[in-house]
């Protein structure tokens, strides 16, 4: 289900989250121009430093579709029974057809007397990668965090400085990559924007297969480091 308004509507109406520890999760939604006019949207959280937005407002063609990730960074520990206070807002006008999508004007989404601004509100809802947000899941993530912080010092004890540093250097390679490749994603998908705004007939084959083989050696590398533990001092 979606949630819009004359000028847009989004999908889906409410932003689900996969919620791990220690563990970035993401979110797509999906906003539609359901005019003629070119709409600029911009996307406002009540938690900005908790979640990474791109594209966080752009212009949507008459007619046309436009994809926000919505990036939830790594957290510590688990809310309060699973419930997360969180909330989205996006804001929408109509712009002329040759306002730049990079280079929207600062006062786009002023309140003014001759200017419509549409909002809507989404709510953020957590939920469990084993798929059970029933009452004795939720009753027990206080005893399971409590046996994870056990491991985890136990595993501590054990490992030597050396072990415990190369764990968390490969763990940080892996996090910068896979932001690496999400990032070139969302530039793929800007220069194609670009390019059919343009007039462009096709898009460059030779950036495609470039970023295609990134792509591919991104996850081989990941499965080379990760598919074997750091070997004991």
């Amino acid at each position: 289900m979606g949630g819009g308004g004359t000028l847009i509507s989004v999908y889906p109406e409410e932003l689900t989250f996969l919620f791990e520890l220690d563990k970035a999760c993401y979110c797509n939604l999906k906003v539609v121009n359901n005019s003629e006019h070119h709409v600029a949207f911009k996307v406002k959280t009540t938690s900005p430093r908790k979640y990474f937005v791109r594209p966080n407002a752009s212009i949507v063609q008459p007619w046309d579709s436009c994809t926000i990730t919505i990036t939830l960074q790594a957290q510590k520990e688990y809310p309060p029974d699973m419930q997360c206070k969180d909330k989205f807002l996006i804001q929408s006008t109509k712009v002329p057809a040759s306002t730049d999508m990079d280079e929207i004007p600062p006062d786009t989404f002023n309140k003014e007397a001759d200017k419509v601004i549409e909002e809507m509100k989404l709510k953020v809802v957590y939920t469990l990668p084993s798929g059970g947000s029933d009452d004795s899941s939720v009753s027990s993530l206080g005893s399971r965090s409590f046996k994870a912080a056990s491991d985890d010092l136990t595993m501590l004890k054990n490992a030597s400085i050396e072990e415990i540093q190369t764990i968390q250097r490969l763990k940080d390679e892996r996090d910068n990559m896979l932001q690496q490749n999400q990032q070139m994603q969302r530039e793929l998908d800007v220069l194609r924007r670009r390019r059919s705004r343009k007039g462009d007939t096709g898009f460059s084959l030779t950036f495609a297969a470039f970023a295609g083989l990134i792509g591919v050696l991104v996850g081989l590398l990941l499965s080379l480091i990760f598919s074997s533990p750091p070997g004991t001092a």
